[in-house]
Protein backbone atom coordinates (compact mmCIF):
# COMPACT_ATOMS: atom_id res chain seq x y z
CA UNK A 1 0.00 0.00 0.00
CA UNK A 2 0.98 3.49 -0.77
CA UNK A 3 -0.42 6.65 0.26
CA UNK A 4 0.46 9.61 -1.51
CA UNK A 5 -1.78 13.26 -2.21
CA UNK A 6 -4.64 12.05 -4.86
CA UNK A 7 -4.81 12.75 -8.83
CA UNK A 8 -7.28 13.72 -11.58
CA UNK A 9 -7.24 9.73 -12.49
CA UNK A 10 -8.28 8.75 -8.79
CA UNK A 11 -11.53 11.26 -8.88
CA UNK A 12 -14.08 8.51 -10.18
CA UNK A 13 -12.70 5.79 -7.07
CA UNK A 14 -13.16 8.79 -4.86
CA UNK A 15 -16.84 9.18 -5.88
CA UNK A 16 -17.29 5.85 -5.76
CA UNK A 17 -15.95 6.18 -1.77
CA UNK A 18 -17.96 9.07 -1.18
CA UNK A 19 -21.21 7.74 -2.41
CA UNK A 20 -20.17 4.86 0.69
CA UNK A 21 -19.87 7.26 3.51
CA UNK A 22 -22.97 9.20 2.48
CA UNK A 23 -25.12 6.16 2.02
CA UNK A 24 -23.77 5.54 5.82
CA UNK A 25 -24.75 9.10 7.16
CA UNK A 26 -28.42 9.13 5.42
CA UNK A 27 -28.82 5.66 7.06
CA UNK A 28 -28.52 7.34 10.34
CA UNK A 29 -29.72 10.73 9.71
CA UNK A 30 -31.86 10.67 6.87
CA UNK A 31 -33.06 13.86 8.12
CA UNK A 32 -29.80 15.84 7.27
CA UNK A 33 -28.70 13.26 4.36
CA UNK A 34 -30.07 12.65 0.50
CA UNK A 35 -29.25 9.35 -0.39
CA UNK A 36 -28.13 9.56 -3.74
CA UNK A 37 -26.17 12.34 -3.49
CA UNK A 38 -22.10 12.92 -2.78
CA UNK A 39 -20.85 15.49 -0.69
CA UNK A 40 -18.44 16.81 -3.47
CA UNK A 41 -18.76 16.55 -7.57
CA UNK A 42 -16.55 15.64 -10.15
CA UNK A 43 -15.65 19.41 -10.47
CA UNK A 44 -15.30 19.79 -7.05
CA UNK A 45 -13.04 17.36 -6.70
CA UNK A 46 -11.33 18.86 -9.87
CA UNK A 47 -10.82 22.39 -8.38
CA UNK A 48 -9.51 20.79 -4.97
CA UNK A 49 -6.69 18.43 -6.06
CA UNK A 50 -3.36 20.11 -5.96
CA UNK A 51 -4.48 22.30 -2.84
CA UNK A 52 -1.98 22.57 -0.53
CA UNK A 53 -4.31 23.67 2.83
CA UNK A 54 -6.78 21.17 1.87
CA UNK A 55 -4.88 18.02 0.28
CA UNK A 56 -6.54 14.85 0.04
CA UNK A 57 -4.54 11.45 0.27
CA UNK A 58 -5.38 8.05 -0.54
CA UNK A 59 -4.32 5.22 -0.14
CA UNK A 60 -3.57 2.61 -2.86
CA UNK A 61 -2.87 -0.91 -3.93
CA UNK A 62 -0.30 -2.56 -5.80
CA UNK A 63 -2.16 -1.70 -8.92
CA UNK A 64 -2.67 2.03 -7.98
CA UNK A 65 -6.26 1.45 -6.93
CA UNK A 66 -7.83 3.52 -4.50
CA UNK A 67 -8.49 1.84 -1.33
CA UNK A 68 -8.91 4.40 0.88
CA UNK A 69 -9.02 8.49 1.16
CA UNK A 70 -8.29 11.25 3.96
CA UNK A 71 -10.11 15.14 2.90
CA UNK A 72 -7.98 17.16 4.81
CA UNK A 73 -8.04 21.13 5.60
CA UNK A 74 -5.07 23.02 7.84
CA UNK A 75 -7.08 25.18 9.82
CA UNK A 76 -6.21 28.37 12.18
CA UNK A 77 -9.59 28.29 14.14
CA UNK A 78 -10.43 31.54 14.95
CA UNK A 79 -10.43 31.52 18.34
CA UNK A 80 -10.99 34.51 20.84
CA UNK A 81 -8.32 36.52 22.78
CA UNK A 82 -8.45 34.30 25.65
CA UNK A 83 -7.13 31.09 23.76
CA UNK A 84 -3.97 30.13 22.51
CA UNK A 85 -3.45 30.16 19.02
CA UNK A 86 -2.34 27.27 17.01
CA UNK A 87 -3.05 25.22 13.48
CA UNK A 88 -4.93 21.82 13.10
CA UNK A 89 -5.26 19.39 10.59
CA UNK A 90 -8.55 18.80 10.56
CA UNK A 91 -9.72 15.27 8.47
CA UNK A 92 -13.05 16.40 6.79
CA UNK A 93 -13.74 12.82 5.51
CA UNK A 94 -12.08 9.60 6.12
CA UNK A 95 -13.18 6.27 4.01
CA UNK A 96 -12.18 2.60 3.32
CA UNK A 97 -13.74 0.88 0.60
CA UNK A 98 -15.84 -1.60 2.25
CA UNK A 99 -13.94 -4.70 0.17
CA UNK A 100 -10.75 -3.19 2.06
CA UNK A 101 -11.93 -2.72 5.54
CA UNK A 102 -10.22 -4.72 8.54
CA UNK A 103 -6.84 -4.41 6.54
CA UNK A 104 -5.45 -1.55 8.05
CA UNK A 105 -5.95 0.99 5.49
CA UNK A 106 -7.78 3.63 7.56
CA UNK A 107 -5.23 2.79 10.48
CA UNK A 108 -2.54 3.76 7.98
CA UNK A 109 -4.18 6.89 6.57
CA UNK A 110 -5.15 8.07 9.87
CA UNK A 111 -0.46 7.46 10.85
CA UNK A 112 -0.20 9.50 7.62
CA UNK A 113 -2.01 12.42 8.29
CA UNK A 114 -0.63 12.69 11.78
CA UNK A 115 2.86 13.02 10.35
CA UNK A 116 1.89 15.63 7.68
CA UNK A 117 0.60 17.53 10.80
CA UNK A 118 3.71 17.08 12.28
CA UNK A 119 5.47 18.16 9.44
CA UNK A 120 3.14 21.21 8.59
CA UNK A 121 3.96 22.41 12.77
CA UNK A 122 0.32 21.82 13.79
CA UNK A 123 -0.52 20.95 17.29
CA UNK A 124 -3.43 18.79 16.41
CA UNK A 125 -4.94 16.43 14.21
CA UNK A 126 -8.74 16.54 14.56
CA UNK A 127 -12.37 15.47 13.38
CA UNK A 128 -15.94 14.96 13.88
CA UNK A 129 -18.10 11.71 13.92
CA UNK A 130 -21.33 11.50 13.56
CA UNK A 131 -23.82 10.46 16.70
CA UNK A 132 -24.53 6.88 15.55
CA UNK A 133 -21.47 6.22 13.78
CA UNK A 134 -20.40 3.56 16.57
CA UNK A 135 -17.91 1.89 13.98
CA UNK A 136 -16.35 5.37 13.14
CA UNK A 137 -16.26 6.19 16.91
CA UNK A 138 -14.69 3.35 18.07
CA UNK A 139 -12.31 2.96 15.27
CA UNK A 140 -10.86 6.46 16.23
CA UNK A 141 -11.06 5.58 20.02
CA UNK A 142 -8.32 2.16 19.35
CA UNK A 143 -6.17 5.28 17.17
CA UNK A 144 -6.04 7.40 20.53
CA UNK A 145 -8.55 9.88 19.84
CA UNK A 146 -10.18 11.63 22.63
CA UNK A 147 -13.40 13.85 22.26
CA UNK A 148 -12.75 17.42 22.81
CA UNK A 149 -15.79 18.75 22.70
CA UNK A 150 -19.72 17.97 21.55
CA UNK A 151 -22.07 19.57 19.16
CA UNK A 152 -25.33 19.11 20.41
CA UNK A 153 -29.10 20.13 18.38
CA UNK A 154 -32.73 20.48 19.43
CA UNK A 155 -34.78 19.74 16.87
CA UNK A 156 -37.85 22.06 16.28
Amino acid sequence: MTIRLAIEKDIPQLINLLQQVLELHASIRPDIFISGTTKYTVEDLTSMLGNENNPIYVAADDNDEVMGYAFCQLKTPPFSNNMIFHKSLFIDDLCVDSKYRGQHVGQSLFEHVKSEAKRLGCYDVSLNVWAGNDNAEAFYERLGMKTKERQMEYIL
